[in-house]
């Protein structure tokens, strides 16, 4: 089986370092295409209007100038176009994709583009518990789970259109509590902070900030995660809401 590892965190980061100890244990055949600068947030975005360019790190280890998409795009259409992977592994990403934050996540979106090239794909984040901790996080979760949840879901038979992602709880890997399929939740929709400050230059700036999500429905990702578990999400990209396809024609009548 030949493996494509990504991230958004950026070729050099910790996480592609434990994905790719955990990839090891189903193939030796790995390939590593990564943006080579951290992307989070960069969604599914692709870079247009100005070129990329690919450095190569070692064998079949190669970064580029882009966004997640990007990298998969080009490892996809040209690095591996004669030896198309079999399976795409997007992560470990450092920190939680849960809920909407899937849409912004650049981890989430590698996993969904290999997808849209038809192509078994599985995003995997890990949570991390207090804000700050930078390369600190621990990744002991992802790394003593990450085989025992991915070999179920490489057995499976292969659904087009579709992408797992995998959440591993801000615990020691000893307190985790085992493996959830739920839904995608939603965070609360105040909990977004804009921290206002001021440069040495004497100009203001601002950043954005995440607070924690109050409200955690059963049967989701976000109660799942809470309560130290693993969870597993399965998402397409078809965006179509089609319980409203009727009454939005009925709105149109005749027209």
């Amino acid at each position: 089986m030949r493996i494509l590892l990504t991230n958004d965190d950026g070729v050099h980061a910790p996480g592609l370092k434990v994905l790719e100890e955990i990839a090891r244990c189903f193939s030796d055949d790995i390939w590593i295409v990564a943006p080579s600068e951290e992307q989070s947030g960069a969604g599914h975005s692709l870079t247009l209007t100005r070129p990329l360019r690919l450095r190569q790190h070692g064998d079949q280890h190669y970064s580029v100038t882009g966004t997640p998409t990007d990298a998969v795009m080009m490892a996809v259409g040209h690095l591996m176009k004669d030896c198309r992977p079999d399976l795409i592994l997007s992560g470990v990403n450092r920190g939680a994709n849960l809920a909407e934050d899937v849409t912004y996540s650049g981890t989430v979106s590698a996993a969904m583009e290999g997808a849209i090239s038809g192509i078994r794909s599985i995003a995997l984040s890990q949570v991390y518990a207090r804000s700050g901790m930078g390369d600190a996080v621990p990744f002991s979760a992802a790394a003593a789970w990450g085989e025992r949840v991915l070999r179920p879901l490489i057995a499976m038979p292969h659904s087009p259109r579709m992408l797992f992602n995998i959440n591993f709880p801000a615990v020691e890997a000893d307190a985790v509590r085992g493996i959830k399929v739920v839904r995608q939740g939603f965070h609360d929709v105040d909990r977004t902070s804009i921290i206002e400050g001021t440069d040495p230059r004497g100009y203001r700036y601002f950043w954005f900030g995440l607070g924690t999500s109050q409200s955690v429905p059963a049967g989701t990702d976000l109660a799942a995660i809470a309560d130290n578990h693993i969870t597993v999400t399965p998402l397409h990209y078809d965006l179509t809401q089609d319980s409203a396809l009727a009454a939005t024609a009925a709105a149109f009548g005749d027209q």
